[in-house]
Parts: C-alpha cells; sequence; structure tokens
C-alpha cells in the first residue's frame, strides 16, 4: 500500500461505522472518542433500521446517519470504515466497502467460509485497502512474550495447542435477534454456533498461536452437540490438523455451571504456556505474569492508515484463513448430536433459564489439557468425530 494515502494530524482520516445496534454501540462510542481526541473525524453511521436515539446522539456535529451502506460510502466517502453488522452480512457489506478504496476493520467472525476470504482479500489487494479483524487477543501484549519463549526454545518443540473455554448463555441470549442460535437464515449461511462465534476468539486465537493462521487445514475433526431446540450447536471440539506443524484442539460449551475464563495452553516438548487471552495473563510452567491491556484494533487500523509502511496490522484479515476453514467445515457438517436428557440439567426461569451439562466445565479442560476430543477423553454422551479432509465436501465418519 503507498505511503501517499497518509494525512497530516490537520487532515485526520474520516471515519464511519456500519451497524447501530448490539456490540456495534460500543464501535459508535469510541468512533466519537477518537473524534473528540481529534485523530479521526467521524463522518457517519448507517443502518437498515433507524439508529435509536442513544446511537444517534454519538454523532458529533455534521455527521449523517444513512439508511444503506451504498449510501453512506457514496455520501461520507470514509477512510476507515468498522462494519459490526451480522455476520452473514460481512462480505457483502466490507466488499463494498473495499470497493470504495476505503480502509476495513471487520468484526468477527469476519467471514463463513474460504470464498468469503478469497473474495475481501482479493478486493483487498486490488483497491489497496487495509483489512483488520476484530479478534481483539491478536493485539494482547501476551503474544510477543509467548512468542519470544517459543522461538527461544524455552518450552522445546511445539506439538500442540489446545483451548479451553465454558460459559453460561441463557434464552435470552437465543432470543437476541433472528440469527441467534441458526446454522442458515433466508438461505444464507448465519453458523451461530459455539466455536464459531462466542468462541471463536479461541480457536483464532490457538491457531495465531500455533503458527498456523494463515494456512489451509489438512483435516478438521467435529464434535458438535446441542441441548437446545435450536439449529446449531452449543458445546462442541475440534481438532485441526496440518501437513507439519503443530494440531490444534478446541474444546468449548454455552452449557457451564458457572462462567470460566477461556484460555489457550501451548504444548512443548520440554514446557506448557498458558494464555488467558480475555484478561491477557502468561503462565509459562510455574511462572505467571499479567501483561496489561491488549492494543485497540481500531487505533492501530487508523495509524496503519497514516502510515502504512511503519506499522503493520494487528489481526490482518491474512491471519484468519485457517478460521475460515474451521467455520465452513462447521457450517457443511451434519446437525449436531443431541446430548442426552440425563446428562443435563435446567437453571433459572423465563429468560434466565439454562441449560447445564453435567461435568462440561472440567471435560472442556481436560480435552485442551490432553489436546484431545470429547469421545476420546470418555465422555459418556460423546460420539465419534467427523473428519473433512483436505478442504473437500465429502465427509467420512473416525
Amino acid at each position: 500500500m503507498s505511503g501517499s494515502r497518509s494525512r497530516t494530524v490537520a487532515d485526520p482520516p474520516r471515519l464511519a461505522v456500519v451497524g447501530t445496534s448490539g456490540y456495534a454501540f460500543s464501535y459508535l462510542h469510541r468512533a466519537r472518542i477518537l473524534h473528540d481526541e481529534g485523530l479521526v473525524r467521524f463522518a457517519g453511521m448507517a443502518d437498515i433500521r433507524p439508529p435509536s436515539a442513544a446511537a444517534g446522539a454519538l454523532l458529533p456535529p455534521g455527521g449523517t446517519a444513512h439508511p444503506s451502506v451504498q449510501d453512506l460510502l457514496r455520501r461520507c466517502r470514509p477512510d476507515i470504515t468498522v462494519v459490526a453488522t451480522p455476520p452473514h452480512a460481512h462480505v457483502q457489506t466490507g466488499a463494498a466497502v473495499l470497493r470504495a478504496g476505503s480502509d476495513l476493520l471487520l468484526e468477527t467472525p469476519p467471514v463463513l467460509d474460504l470464498d468469503g476470504f478469497t473474495t475481501l482479500s482479493r478486493l483487498a489487494a486490488e483497491s489497496g485497502a487495509a483489512c483488520q479483524t476484530g479478534f481483539q487477543s491478536f493485539g494482547s501484549p501476551v503474544l510477543p512474550v509467548l512468542r519470544a519463549a517459543i522461538a527461544d526454545g524455552k518450552l522445546g518443540e511445539i506439538v500442540g495447542v489446545g483451548a479451553a473455554g465454558a460459559w453460561i448463555r441463557t434464552d435470552a441470549y437465543y432470543r437476541r435477534n433472528p440469527w441467534a442460535g441458526r446454522r442458515w437464515l433466508d438461505g444464507e449461511a448465519v453458523v451461530d454456533g459455539a466455536l464459531t462465534n462466542p468462541f471463536s476468539h479461541a480457536v483464532a486465537t490457538a491457531l495465531l498461536v500455533g503458527g498456523v493462521a494463515g494456512r489451509d487445514p489438512a483435516e478438521i475433526a467435529l464434535e458438535l452437540y446441542g441441548t437446545r431446540d435450536i439449529e446449531a450447536d452449543d458445546t462442541a471440539c475440534l481438532r485441526i490438523r496440518f501437513g507439519d506443524g503443530p494440531e490444534i484442539v478446541v474444546a468449548a460449551s454455552l452449557c457451564a455451571e458457572q462462567d470460566h475464563e477461556p484460555y489457550v495452553v501451548v504444548h512443548g516438548e520440554r514446557g506448557r504456556a498458558k494464555f488467558w487471552y480475555k484478561s491477557h495473563r502468561l503462565e509459562i510452567d510455574e511462572e505467571r505474569c499479567h501483561l496489561g491491556e491488549p492494543a485497540d484494533l481500531l487505533r492501530n487500523l487508523i495509524a496503519h492508515h497514516l502510515d502504512p509502511d511503519g506499522v503493520p496490522l494487528l489481526a490482518p484479515l491474512s491471519g484468519t484463513r485457517a478460521f475460515a476453514s474451521v467455520v465452513e467445515a462447521v457450517r457443511d457438517a451434519p446437525s449436531p448430536s443431541r446430548i442426552p436428557a440425563g446428562w443435563i440439567r435446567t437453571v433459572g426461569e423465563g429468560a434466565s433459564r439454562h441449560p447445564v451439562v453435567r461435568g462440561i466445565g472440567e471435560e472442556v479442560a481436560v480435552a485442551a489439557d490432553r489436546l484431545a476430543l470429547f469421545s476420546e477423553i470418555g465422555v459418556p454422551w460423546a460420539n465419534a468425530a467427523r473428519r473433512r479432509t483436505g478442504g473437500a465436501a465429502a465427509e467420512r465418519t473416525g
């Protein structure tokens, strides 16, 4: 990307946000803070629904609201655009942004298949625009420290990376929007499962730490389970293998007794490292440290826009190729298996109701610790994994 796109402090880049509700609202708030700091000019927002009064109040004088991304791009001509729409709209909306020559920050999960990844990668290359994703853990101060420990051989050869997450999600979570808990909606992929949305950061971070985030998997083995009357899984695990390099195992559930902080664990021949990617804590063998707050990915994109040669992106789209393969494999997998009712108890009432799978908090941890799937660690209700090899559409039972 040419340095000719750099601007001066006196001429800050124009920033726009697509999406005004849900998580997008936090971007509106951040955009106004950046505007008030003089780092950007918050030029406008877009949503197919009229923005709330609270969203509209975040626009500075001169900022405008628009009913479509096309209208926003035509009238505001943003230099940087945040897209925080539902995931199934990411590729179409992100493509419009890149075609307009605007740098893009795309919320997670950024794409839902390799076709979407390829489309946005090509458009970014053709337009010269940058494409950052919203994987906040990619900006963690732990990553340089962990990478240095791996490079210095402190852990020995890395044989695998595990990740574990167990949270509570109530009925209200699955009523939050029309696509919640869906695999498809009106013919479009949604893939709102445990691994691909709430714990997408666990998957993407494990791939990044393992040094395989930009590669094509040789095999993806999936075990998808459900406790609710929804299309998507709420409990799942997977193993990702490559032609060489460490294997990746991720186990996750939204049916825990209590919320557990998710983490990534690096298995080396001589030691282990554990990275709690939300609190940015690191443990290498018995030594623990807390390394502070992550870099703000929107600020990083703005700095990259102003100095593309001197400031690299922390969470570029190119670092999510393997993740896109995982989402595609989950999308195309058979429907989740039901966990037998005898292993589930219901807690709470009304919107606070949620199922609890007996022992799942411990089982996701064991899977990450042993680099093994649920069926391989003796979970009674687990089925043998379905495997997808070499990105082919055909599957075989393992």
